[in-house]
Order: structure tokens, then C-alpha cells, then sequence
């Protein structure tokens, strides 16, 4: 399930201290295809796609949807950063009627290990918490993933659950903008 609602996009482009959160552009192709093509990227996220399949079915400009922003470091894409409505049909809710924003983030492993991750993930939080005052965002990662665990914490993320899905133990967990961002 995608799209925040009322939200106007895309917004302005978020500076933060070294990145630009941003709308994607054509520019941005050649990354989104390894993102999706990286075995180390998608390691918890289903496994990697097939280069050739993903130079067929990537569209000129990628990733062009309300609550998907592209890292930028220098004029480059990184990563991206989005915010979705978590489907009603997957486990893991913190309201009964569902469709919370869910934080999910990817990024080139060149990028891993600096700080990028917790820096934009914080910046989109603060941008949804001022664009939708109170609404709470959740996150979902496996537990066997040590960095999004460890990003979880630093972001602030209250775990609500743990459950089994795609054949693996999954940790989720809640923010909201009472709580500190980073």
C-alpha cells in the first residue's frame, strides 16, 4: 500500500548537515537498478533481481512516487528513504484500522557505515512529524539484521512485537514525534 493521503509532493528537497533528501530524477536509474540488483542490499529484503530483468523494467525515471525520497551525497544517489502505508493484510499494527506509515530505507553499500542512514532517516521522520502531526510510523526488519536493529534504536523506534514473516523472525516497532528523532 503506498501514498501518505493529504500530503502535498513532492515537498521541497530536505538539506541536512552532508545530504539532500529529494524527488528522484532520470539521473538516478543506474543506482536504483544496483539497490535492487545488490546481493548485500537486499540480503533481508527477498534477495537481489536480476540485472538484466531490472534493465528491461526500470522505468527512465525511477522511484517517481508520494513518500519516496532519493539520498543524494555530492550530486549522487546513495539510497533511498520512503514512508508507505503498511498494508492492512501484513502483520504488526499499533491502530486497529491500520495503514500506518512504515519507514523503510536502502542504500548503496559504498555508503554504509558514515551515518547516512540514521542522518536521512531522522530528516524524513521530522518531515512526516511536521507534515502529519501525530501519526505514528512503524518499522519492520528482520532481527537478523544487526544495522537496521541498531538504526531502529538510534531513530528512536519503541519495539510493539516481534512475529515470523518471509521465513524469518521480524522485529517491529513504533516512533512518533513526542519521541526523540536521533
Amino acid at each position: 500500500m503506498t501514498g501518505l493521503g493529504p500530503v502535498a509532493w513532492p515537498p521541497a528537497p530536505i538539506k541536512t548537515e552532508r545530504l539532500v533528501l529529494r524527488e528522484s530524477g532520470a539521473g538516478d536509474r543506474a543506482a536504483f537498478i544496483e539497490l535492487f540488483a545488490s546481493p548485500e542490499v537486499r540480503t533481508y529484503l527477498g534477495g537481489p533481481r536480476p540485472r538484466d530483468e531490472l534493465e528491461r523494467v526500470v522505468p527512465e525515471v525511477p522511484g517517481r512516487r508520494p513518500g519516496l525520497f532519493v539520498i543524494d551525497l555530492d550530486g549522487a544517489m546513495i539510497g533511498t528513504v520512503s514512508l508507505d502505508r503498511r498494508d492492512a493484510e501484513r502483520p504488526g499494527h499499533v491502530r486497529p484500522e491500520a495503514g500506518e506509515a512504515e519507514l523503510g530505507y536502502m542504500f548503496l553499500p559504498k555508503a554504509w557505515g558514515c551515518g547516512y542512514a540514521a542522518e536521512a532517516c531522522a530528516a524524513a521522520l521530522d518531515w512526516f512529524a511536521d507534515t502529519l502531526p501525530s501519526e505514528p510510523v512503524v518499522l519492520c526488519t528482520q532481527t537478523a539484521n544487526d544495522r537496521s536493529m541498531r538504526l531502529a534504536a538510534k531513530l528512536g523506534f519503541a519495539e510493539v512485537e516481534r512475529f515470523e514473516e518471509f521465513g524469518a523472525e521480524q522485529w517491529f516497532g513504533v516512533w512518533s514525534s513526542v519521541t526523540p528523532s536521533a
